[in-house]
């Protein structure tokens, strides 16, 4: 990703206060901003800690927004992706933004596309279970995918939880939702109106209930 990277894609933005769009994505003026070399849990992501669910994802945007406020930041933009976004490496009072979020555990290196400068950060968050390595997490590009749902969703079987949410949408119908699954953190369950709790996907699909179509 780096290869097309000139003097001409060195721009400095610097137009605090900043604005955080989620764990890796700012908003500096009129541009949106991905920090380069990390990924951050989405917004509707789950993670597990203490055998209970919780919205990584939130918090991880949550913890940057924190540390940010009142901070001059400083991007300097290295490529653009699909999205039209300025990949950059951000600075905030002098520390690296990417860095912060890695070494705090609200983000993990993200191989694919990174040079390994945040390979040691993530180990020793990993060492000091910080953040998202305080329990159990699938890998936020895994997540969007959706390649890691079933294998979420076993885990929480194993251990016998109930935790598959059957919800019945505005058209009445019956669509359940595994942990790992995208929709799984923002879904809530009303007994009162029919939805219900499942034990395995095959229980679910045999009540009646579908997995979603995307």
């Amino acid at each position: 990703m780096l290869a097309a990277v000139g003097l001409a894609l060195a721009l400095v933005f610097q137009a605090p206060p900043v604005r955080v769009i989620d764990g890796d994505t700012l908003g500096l003026g009129g541009d949106r901003v991905r920090l380069y070399g990390i990924d951050a849990p989405e917004s509707g992501q789950t993670c597990e800690r203490s055998g209970s669910p919780w919205q990584c994802g939130v918090a991880a945007t949550a913890a940057l927004s924190s540390w940010l406020e009142g901070k001059a930041t400083a991007c300097v933009e290295l490529d653009r992706d699909r999205y039209g976004r300025a990949v950059s490496t951000c600075s905030a009072d002098g520390q690296d933004v990417g860095r912060w979020m890695v070494r705090q555990g609200w983000a993990v290196e993200y191989r694919q596309y990174s040079d390994g400068r945040y390979a040691q950060d993530e180990r020793e968050a990993a060492a000091r279970r910080v953040g998202v390595h305080a329990g159990t997490f699938v890998r936020p590009s895994e997540w969007r995918s959706g390649a890691a749902s079933t294998e979420v969703a076993a885990s929480y079987q194993q251990a016998g939880d109930c935790r598959i949410k059957g919800n019945i949408n505005a058209e009445g119908e019956r669509i359940y939702h595994a942990p790992g699954m995208r929709s799984y953190g923002p879904t809530r369950i009303d007994e009162a109106r029919g939805e219900r709790w499942f034990c395995s996907e095959q229980e679910a699909r045999a009540a009646g209930w579908r997995a979603p179509r995307s």
